[in-house]
């Protein structure tokens, strides 16, 4: 999946603005941790040492929309049982599996979500202000500073308890 990523072969939807923002458009992101390389499209925390309040929220929203994707991971895998463990399938044939799990369980959802759950929410035509810089490692630092100076604005910001 990384080289996937890195190679622009997954057909990740293009930039757009974040949820009222007006500065550049976005990348979509992987969320990871330490272990991971940050790149454009894959977020990280911030390391450890210098925090501020900016670093601390990202690393915080960062971690909680980590949780919020494990607990997903947990209600599907449960749901669709082949996930427990690794899949002794031809990789051609691992992806057919996922494809449809995923179709089924959107389709589920449809079905036992309310109304409120199944709300759609558009993305803004991405610009041409872009953030784009020719090494990997140094975009995905541009990136996780506009996360970061999003979540400190009026507008991304939301009240948390520490």
């Amino acid at each position: 999946m990384g080289r996937w990523l890195q190679s622009n072969q997954l057909d990740v939807p293009q930039p757009a603005n974040l949820p009222g923002s007006t500065g550049p458009p976005a990348t979509y992101v992987v969320v990871g941790d330490e272990g991971f390389a940050i790149s454009s499209h894959l977020m990280r925390p911030f390391p450890r040492r210098g925090f501020d309040a900016k670093r601390r929220t990202f690393n915080y929203r960062l971690s909680r929309a980590r949780r919020f994707v494990e607990c997903a991971f947990g209600i599907f895998s449960q749901k669709w049982r082949v996930f427990l463990s690794p899949i002794q399938l031809a990789p051609q044939n691992v992806n057919v599996v996922i494809k449809a799990c995923v179709v089924l369980h959107n389709y589920v959802c449809t079905y036992e979500a309310t109304p409120d759950e199944n709300a759609q929410v558009e993305s803004p035509p991405s610009g041409s202000d872009t953030i784009q810089l020719g090494r990997t490692g140094l975009a995905g630092l541009r990136v996780r500073e506009l996360f970061a100076d999003n979540f400190m604005s009026p507008i991304g910001s939301f009240p948390c308890h520490q």
